[in-house]
């Protein structure tokens, strides 16, 4: 398995594994799939945010992929960021989530962020519950029936990792910045 960042050329394998996921899943709220066009424009504000989407590569192929975006916009959540990981369904439960995380960890540990927050769609969805937990997540909470999906109520989990020093030490340069 590769991990390297997302193209153009990986939309097409983006948007059908994101597209599965909305059809069949409940880890994403939204009812109808995004066509390519916006997934191109989804990847685009990522980019020009300077935040990291990778994509998971086998035999060339892309299995899954991973996205950091602001975990809110105003200000103050600078240091935060919000992570999203979608594998696809013939290739689950072959670490492909977690090598992801990890890479999404180590790039914002490294760009100087100090939290990372996980919205998990279902608190049925033990796959993406045990990715985190197992990459140093807790739960912060669950917000019950927030949802309606396939007929029924779903609720969110959210989680959360301090990165590096986290709150134990003040910034020493805004995130993002490679220090000289």
């Amino acid at each position: 398995m590769d991990i390297i960042r997302a193209e153009e050329r990986h939309l097409a394998a983006i948007q059908q594994i994101y597209a599965w996921h909305v059809t069949n899943g409940s880890a994403s709220f939204e009812t109808a799939p995004p066509d390519i066009e916006e997934m191109r424009a989804r990847l685009a504000k990522i980019r020009s945010a300077g935040l990291p989407w990778f994509v998971l590569l086998e035999a060339g192929v892309v299995k899954g992929y991973c996205y950091l975006a602001a975990y809110r916009t105003r200000y103050a959540y600078r240091y935060t960021l919000e992570d999203s990981i979608y594998v696809d369904r013939d290739f689950r439960h072959r670490g492909a989530g977690s090598a992801l995380l990890a890479k999404a960890v180590e790039w914002a540990e490294r760009h100087g962020y100090r939290q990372l927050i996980a919205v998990v769609g279902n608190s049925e969805n033990a796959a993406s519950l045990g990715v985190h937990k197992k990459a140093g997540f807790s739960i912060s909470g669950t917000l019950q029936n927030v949802g309606f999906k396939h007929g029924r109520w779903l609720d969110i989990v959210i989680m959360q990792r301090t990165l590096g020093e986290g709150a134990q030490t003040l910034p020493h340069r805004e995130p993002g910045r490679q220090s000289a």
